[in-house]
């Protein structure tokens, strides 16, 4: 079993081992001993270089500890000690977050109640699911307190207990013999296998960023440490250039991208209105513009090559308000049908489309006053336009 020397130091960057088996042509190690840390318990393993070929990938199964290398390691190296190194900003990053977590997680305990379900250290932020509810401004209080618990820089103690004997721990542990215990003083201690700082002081700010309920639970994603800083950082940036944008000071931007959203808004239902009252004039014009056959109808077609079929949607409306009158509008890119009859056509439009556009392999439908639809390939609107024509009685125009 490989002895894990991450247990009792999270800081050695560097240790020699011996080969304790190879496998997959060399790419897959196990040493006798190792610092890196495995994926596990939400936290991503280390990386850095075994006899300077870099590690890609930590794995733990029932045998132990695997590295798995970016390039074979020459079985010769089996007889002899290797040197390895840790990736030590990646690991004091994973050690600011696991820490953090555990913080964060004893405050919103301690202070509502709320355990913690799960973990989850991302490349970017990590998270947590909480049992309960979490409301922005319960958010902003575990935020203080954590961060007020940074700057009093208590320290994370890792110690070995027997879990029978194991008392006041945050979530009871099922594991048998031996405990790894962490501790932050005075607020929390933790059955926890991973790697972390040695006080609060170390695990930086902790920012958190973001609420989403998930299930019967509320996740919430947080940054610590460097983290935080650049995320921090990039914000500030960001609301920087908006601000330059509106020519205003940051903390007036929210009200101005609010007021600018709210005149956008407005213009875009009056425009709405405006293109609604043009359409039903040119349905009307057209209308009027078009000779009714024998039967006294007057039928439209009209043809785009590209498009949205709604844009014809208010034309169609109103040329088909009027008495006998049917109108067929078709796309070809998308490819598209939209079929509209007067109450008095005696046609039901959306059976008619509907049975067109299955034969061609097509999808769609609508009401007897009107209907649409989408065909797979533009290679067969003129067959389907051609049938719509024949059935609703008319010539194409």
């Amino acid at each position: 079993m490989t002895e894990r020397l991450y247990h009792t130091d999270c800081y050695l960057r560097r240790f020699t081992a011996h080969i304790a088996s190879l496998a997959d042509n060399g790419l897959a190690v196990r040493l006798d001993r190792t610092a890196f840390y495995p994926t596990s318990g939400g936290q991503p393993c280390d990386t850095g270089t075994l006899a300077g070929i870099p590690v890609v990938g930590v794995i733990e199964d029932e045998s132990g500890i695997v590295h798995r290398l970016a390039s074979p390691l020459e079985a010769s190296s089996a007889d002899r000690a290797i040197d390895c190194a840790i990736d030590w900003l990646r690991r004091f990053d994973h050690m600011q977050q696991h820490t953090g977590q555990h913080l964060l997680s004893a405050v919103f305990e301690a202070r509502y109640g709320l355990k913690t379900a799960s973990f989850h250290m991302g490349a970017e932020s990590s998270t947590i699911d909480l049992e309960g509810h979490v409301d922005p401004r319960a958010a902003a209080e575990a935020e203080t307190d954590a961060n007020r618990i940074v700057c009093e820089n208590r320290p994370v103690a890792i110690a070995f207990e027997d879990a029978a004997q194991a008392q006041g721990l945050r979530k009871v542990s099922d594991r048998q013999g031996t405990l790894r215990i962490v501790s932050i003083q005075d607020l929390d201690r933790s059955a926890c296998g991973g790697t972390h700082v040695r006080s609060t002081g170390e695990i930086g700010a902790v920012l958190l960023r973001k609420l989403e309920k998930v299930r019967q639970m509320v996740r919430v994603e947080f940054l610590c440490g460097d983290r935080a800083v650049r995320r921090a950082r990039a914000d500030y940036e960001a609301l920087s250039r908006t601000a330059q944008i509106f020519s205003a000071p940051l903390d007036e931007v929210p009200v101005l991208a609010a007021a600018q959203l709210e005149t956008a808004h407005a213009q875009d239902k009056a425009r709405r209105k405006l293109e609604l009252e043009l359409a039903a004039c040119q349905g009307r014009e057209i209308y009027q513009a078009t000779a009714p056959d024998a039967g006294g109808f007057r039928r439209v077609t009209r043809r785009a090559d590209r498009g949205v079929l709604e844009n014809l949607r208010a034309i169609a409306q109103s040329f088909t308000a009027q008495p006998k009158a049917v109108f067929l509008a078709a796309l070809a890119d998308p490819p598209s049908v939209l079929l509209a009859v007067s109450a008095d056509a005696a046609i039901d439009a959306g059976k008619l489309l509907k049975a067109a556009l299955a034969e061609a392999g097509g999808r769609g439908g609508g009401a007897p006053g009107m209907a649409q639809g989408s065909l797979p390939g533009a290679e067969s609107l003129d067959r389907v336009l051609a049938r719509l024509t024949a059935e609703s009685g008319g010539r194409g125009q």
